[in-house]
């Protein structure tokens, strides 16, 4: 690769570039609009409820939301920019692909040239600009779907700078995500966000995949029964302990109408600043929180980005 012309570090918001250090209190994975074929009836797509959500994630002191909805699955780019408007609350929307099976087979039956195009244009001269790249990998592996859109995600990167965010399956594969990304397609590992680590609590998995150099995102509170919140105080703890709060990222990943706090039964994007946030910083510092809420994604989603061409 040839070396790129510096250029300032900044964040693609809907509404448009924003310095880094902008940012603020970041969601650093959530939904404000989702759809899926996997998810019948439970769909983000009532802009009202989303309007209120954001909002209320405001009024508690939130400041930028990062969602990670991607290409095919109801973004609704334009009702971000409302919203965003609105609140005040920074919005960074995605471009990318899922795994194939929130698909139909004519939007996954694309070749990785056709594929890298759109997730270029989506980034460079959409009207309304995604400001990172959403792929997902397999349960403990990557299939054939998982390596052509990672493989394009990574061609994107390297022509537009953008940051890539990684759908783990149940948290899993993280090493052989990054092989993939960083190895074989020579992405720097600063610019990938691995999501769903709190869904495997592998500590030395996590450890191996700080250690390499990649963001980790626990994103899971608004998931009914899952064990992300009685194992996130200690996967953070253990990550921090060993010297990795610097690359620890904390999301929502509200999926589902039923899991907002506006309108259903929560809890929703709140609950990471109203009940997560003050009893992580009686735990583990208000060091660390600054760092995981303000510091870390403010340099995880943030590029010298290029036209593209």
């Amino acid at each position: 690769m040839q070396p790129q012309e510096s250029r300032p570090l900044t964040i693609r918001t809907v509404l448009g570039d924003i310095p880094a250090g902008e940012l603020g209190v970041c969601d650093a994975h959530d939904h404000l609009f989702l759809r899926s074929p996997r998810l019948p009836g439970q769909e983000l797509d009532d802009a009202q409820a989303a309007a209120v959500e954001l909002q209320a994630f405001r009024d508690l002191g939130g400041q930028a939301l990062v969602q990670w909805t991607p290409r095919g699955m109801g973004r609704r780019r334009a009702d971000l920019v409302r919203l965003a408007r609105e609140t005040g609350v920074h919005v960074v929307a995605a471009t990318g692909l899922h795994q194939s099976v929130h698909y139909t087979p004519e939007l996954v039956q694309r070749d990785r040239e056709r594929l890298a195009e759109l997730f270029v244009e989506d980034l460079t001269t959409a009207p309304v600009r995604a400001g990172l790249i959403k792929v997902a990998g397999g349960f403990h592996g990557l299939d054939a779907h998982a390596r052509l859109t990672m493989t394009a995600a990574a061609h994107a990167h390297h022509r537009t700078g953008s940051p890539i965010a990684v759908h783990l399956e149940l948290g899993t594969g993280a090493m052989e995500v990054l092989d993939l990304l960083c190895g074989e397609l020579e992405v720097p590992p600063a610019h990938v966000v691995l999501g769903h680590l709190g869904r495997s609590p592998d500590s030395r998995a996590h450890r191996d995949a700080a250690r390499a150099g990649a963001y980790l995102a626990f994103d899971g509170p608004s998931r009914t029964h899952h064990a992300t919140d009685w194992r996130l105080f200690d996967c953070l703890a253990a990550l921090a302990e060993a010297g990795f709060g610097d690359r620890l990222l904390l999301g929502g990943d509200t999926t589902t109408a039923a899991a907002r706090a506006a309108g259903g039964e929560g809890p929703g994007a709140l609950y990471l600043l109203s009940t997560l946030r003050p009893r992580l910083a009686r735990e583990l510092g208000e060091e660390l929180i600054e760092a995981v809420f303000v510091g870390n994604p403010a340099r995880a989603f943030a590029a010298e980005w290029r036209a593209g061409a």
